[in-house]
Formats: C-alpha cells, sequence, structure tokens
C-alpha cells in the first residue's frame, strides 16, 4: 500500500505539511495525491474511531454469519448488496469457509437487532440461515486499542 495511505489511515487529521515531511513531498504534491485517491474512490471516507464504552449510548453491535445461496446472474454480489442497504448494517464481507457474508449491524437495544434479523435479514431471497453473535466489549477496533493501558503490556515470546 502507498506510504500516504498507511500514513492516513493512522491519522487522517494528519496536516498534509507534516505527510509533505514525513514522504518528503510537497504539501501541495500530498493535497493533489489525496485529491486523486479520493475522485478514484480510494479514500471512500474519512471517520473517528470511537470507544463508545466510554458513552453513555446504549447500542448494540452484532456480528452476523449468513449462508446465501448465490443468484444466477449476481452470484454473492447481489445478495451482499441487497443486504448492504440496509441502515442497520454497518460492514459487509464476502469470506471464504462456513459462511459466505460476514455482516456487522448495530441497533439501540438487542430486540432490534433480533427483528432486523428474523424480519429483514433472514426473509431475503438466497439467505439460508444466519448466525448472530453480539459483541459484548470492544478491546481493539480498526487497530486502535480502545484502553491503551490494558494493552501496554509486552507480549510473551515463548522459545
Amino acid at each position: 500500500m502507498d506510504e500516504l495511505l498507511m500514513l492516513l489511515k493512522r491519522n487522517a487529521l494528519e496536516t498534509p505539511e507534516n505527510l509533505a515531511k514525513m514522504l518528503d513531498l510537497t504539501p501541495e504534491e500530498v493535497r493533489r495525491r489525496i485529491a486523486e485517491y479520493e475522485k478514484a474512490g480510494v479514500i471512500r471516507g474519512y471517520q473517528a474511531v470511537v470507544n463508545e464504552d466510554q458513552l453513555s449510548v446504549n447500542r448494540v453491535t452484532a456480528v452476523i454469519e449468513v449462508k446465501v445461496t448465490p443468484e444466477r446472474e449476481g452470484g454473492f454480489n447481489a445478495v451482499a448488496e441487497r443486504i448492504s442497504k440496509f441502515p442497520e448494517v454497518q460492514s459487509v464481507y464476502l469470506m471464504s469457509g462456513a459462511f459466505d457474508l460476514l455482516l456487522f449491524v448495530s441497533g439501540k437495544d438487542l430486540k432490534e437487532v433480533a427483528f432486523f434479523v428474523s424480519e429483514k435479514l433472514a426473509t431475503i431471497r438466497g439467505v439460508i440461515s444466519t448466525a448472530t453473535h453480539f459483541m459484548l466489549k470492544t478491546y481493539k477496533a480498526n487497530g486502535v486499542l480502545m484502553n491503551p493501558s490494558e494493552g501496554a503490556e509486552r507480549l510473551k515470546v515463548s522459545p
């Protein structure tokens, strides 16, 4: 991956001036390359990594494994794109292994997520089965430790 993209993934708020210093480029060159990445769709957006456990918001996130029957014309893509359009769905990945799609779904409570699974997801043509796992605590998200003091301990190296 391009070094500029790696730096932006680590900190999208880094100024073009700082990025230019790190990459030995001019700020104008950095701005131009970022604009090109945005125009080409390589950079799809910028988001903060939020530790929702520290907020007084009661949201529920579930990881849902989905088995599907691929459609004749659209394969897995048609079903995945249909599922991706629901506002409850945060992420959708095509997977190898025992299931085909992996979803990250969020709702205001367990009941809302359960309703989504039973009334919206399971009724989609091509969805064979689902397995829902509720997330209880986030330790690391998008490469960022949520409680750095807990993660400061060095990993043991075994012989």
